[in-house]
């Protein structure tokens, strides 16, 4: 494969805005360190834990373990969790920060801006910084305003919530989405000339439906999605969402009320890519399009195979389309089938 790749990160623009690119880009949530790690036989992990210097090495790595497998841009957030339970609460390891209205009240809202910012200003300084001529990041703020609402009171509890204090549901999801737009007003303010797109990941489904109910996240979460879209509109940007599972009784939501311009995952088990792209092609960009199973369990011919067949279904004519994996290159990518992918993309446009 021919590395003297140029990246142009307008093509993704062009693909989030649902305009069929020059060419054809690619997109993943996420590289995992490892993978980056394994292929480029250099340390990288290590570096996002150090100083500046350091942060800024390690995303110059990042930016040419992208521009050698073709992407014009590399993933890169912050996540929202970090500043509240790290997560555990969303992965139900730790129970709720609340369980009435008066909790919420107490909660020292005012305090968590200071503390992402002072705690991730560095990355993005780093970011900006490191990131070559043509290339700019996808990203932003992590975490949407269901997973940060998860993290302040886990999915189970939040149920609970929901019947035995209505006023402190409600006010949960305000509180949530005040939090996020003062945090992506920073970032736009100060870091908007590193993105090209703007993006969170919101899982709001499973395999055979939504997570909640579909009136309850018309009612609760798209309106906040919607104060966040705008923000990000204001600065000239597209938004994509990634979300996982088969979310198609409130896309019409959050296309048409939200105003997403683009959409990431999915999964096979739910419907092929290519059902996505013609549900949804007319209106906005898709990303994504390989299976994890695929790119997990089957040889790199087997891949090549699966891609070439996507390619062929969904990659002209049907609008804003970024391949790569239906997820995130994460850990247990065998590095083998991601260099499949990647290079059957970049031979059927040409650069083989």
């Amino acid at each position: 494969m021919n590395h003297t790749f140029e990246p142009d990160y307008r093509h993704l623009v062009d693909a989030a805005y649902n305009r069929e690119a020059a060419r054809l880009p690619l997109y993943e949530h996420g590289f995992s360190v490892e993978v980056m790690e394994a292929i480029l036989g250099r340390e990288v992990g290590a570096l996002f834990e150090g100083d500046l210097a350091d942060k800024t090495e390690g995303f110059r790595r990042m930016a040419e373990f992208a521009r050698m497998h073709g992407y014009d841009v590399v993933p890169f957030e912050c996540n929202v969790v970090r500043i509240v339970q790290d997560g555990r609460g969303l992965c139900g390891l730790e129970g709720p920060l609340f369980e009435s209205k008066r909790d919420i009240d107490a909660y020292p809202w005012d305090e968590k801006p200071a503390e992402f910012i002072n705690r991730f200003s560095g990355y993005y300084d780093a970011l900006r910084a490191a990131l070559p001529e043509g290339m700019k990041a996808v990203g932003g703020v992590g975490n949407g305003i269901f997973e940060a609402a998860q993290d302040f009171v886990p999915f189970e509890k939040l149920a609970y919530l929901q019947v035995d204090d209505p006023e402190a549901y409600e006010a949960l999801w305000q509180r949530v989405g005040d939090l996020q737009f003062t945090l992506w007003s920073w970032l736009l303010e100060n870091h908007a000339d590193s993105f090209a797109v703007c993006r969170f990941g919101d899982d709001l489904g499973f395999r055979s439906a939504t997570l909640l109910q579909p009136e309850e996240i018309r009612k609760h979460v798209i309106p906040q999605y919607k104060r966040l879209i705008d923000l990000v509109h204001s600065k000239n940007k597209p938004f994509l969402l990634h979300s996982c599972g088969k979310i198609y009784e409130v896309m019409d939501d959050l296309i048409g009320n939200a105003g997403i311009d683009a959409k990431h995952s999915n999964e096979d088990a739910i419907d092929r890519f290519d059902v996505w792209v013609e549900r949804y092609g007319d209106r906005i960009g898709n990303f994504g399009g390989v299976e994890m199973n695929v790119l997990c369990l089957r040889t790199p011919d087997e891949i090549r195979d699966y891609v070439r067949a996507v390619l062929e279904r969904t990659a002209t004519g049907h609008g804003g389309v970024a391949l790569g994996s239906g997820n995130q290159i994460s850990s247990y990518v065998p590095p083998e089938g991601f260099i499949a992918m990647t290079e059957t993309v970049r031979e059927w446009r040409g650069e083989g």
